[in-house]
């Protein structure tokens, strides 16, 4: 009994901190790479959808990505963190989106009680930053969800992020909730 316990708990703690493939078993990124992938998104044609807030975090982690109707739902912005120009917030969208509609469904801070603690780690036990979804590695990345055309997405959602592999064309694109913006190395 004793060894059947030491198993598990080896097997257990061996795949806690294994790459996440979302979508099907394979996965996007090639064989050969797999090892500096912590979490990545196999299917077509959906993309990661980025939360959508009405007040933006107080003491945020840089590399905090988030879709910013803090000013109002008719000029939300997909915003990320780099913690030092001006406020530390980069605007990613370049245009004002307009989640009127998003906002009427989502219920307000006076409505539900949030866990402020609570988040999803991956990659590693515990983390200090602040986010409902952690990646921690200091050598691993997320893989974006990777489509041939945003016009391939049926319906995005606001705060959607994908990653456009076009020849030619290889960008992020990112949606406001009125428009892609795109953004190329």
């Amino acid at each position: 009994m004793k060894k059947l316990i030491f198993i598990l708990t080896i097997g257990i703690s061996t795949t806690s901190f294994a790459q996440v493939i979302i979508g099907d078993d394979i996965g996007t990124a090639p064989a050969n790479n797999k090892t500096s992938v912590l979490l990545e998104f196999a299917k077509q044609n959906k993309g990661l959808v980025l939360p959508t807030v009405r007040t933006k975090p107080v003491s945020p982690s840089v590399g905090t990505i988030l879709l910013d109707a803090s000013t109002s739902a008719t000029t939300a912005r997909v915003k990320y963190y780099n913690g030092v120009a001006g406020d530390g917030w980069v605007d990613l969208s370049g245009a004002d989106g307009n989640v009127t509609a998003l906002l009427a469904d989502q219920p307000t801070s006076a409505q539900v009680t949030e866990d402020t603690n609570a988040k999803a780690i991956i990659g590693a036990s515990t983390s200090t930053a602040d986010g409902v979804l952690v990646l921690e590695s200091a050598t691993k990345a997320m893989v974006l969800p990777t489509v041939a055309d945003v016009n391939d997405i049926p319906s995005p959602a606001a705060g959607m992020m994908v990653f456009v592999n076009k020849t030619g064309a290889k960008r992020l694109a990112v949606y406001n909730g009125s428009i892609w913006s795109f953004w190329k190395p």
